[in-house]
């Protein structure tokens, strides 16, 4: 049953940005991805670490 709550809500959100006038804010998109990062950086490999880098799994003999 609660799902009237929750899409009503979802409704509003989405006719909001549909018909905002498409100001934007760069530095409190900053802000919200950083904190829903955690404020980090990603994490994939970089050149700085070979191991990550490797096509070929490794062997053990």
């Amino acid at each position: 049953m609660g799902r009237g709550r929750a899409k009503a809500k979802q409704t509003k959100v989405a006719r909001e940005l549909k018909y905002s006038t498409g100001s934007l804010d760069p530095d409190a998109l900053r802000r919200e991805l950083a904190a829903d990062s955690g404020g980090g950086l990603s994490t994939r490999a970089t050149d700085d670490d070979p191991d990550e880098l490797d096509d070929e799994p490794e062997h053990e003999d």
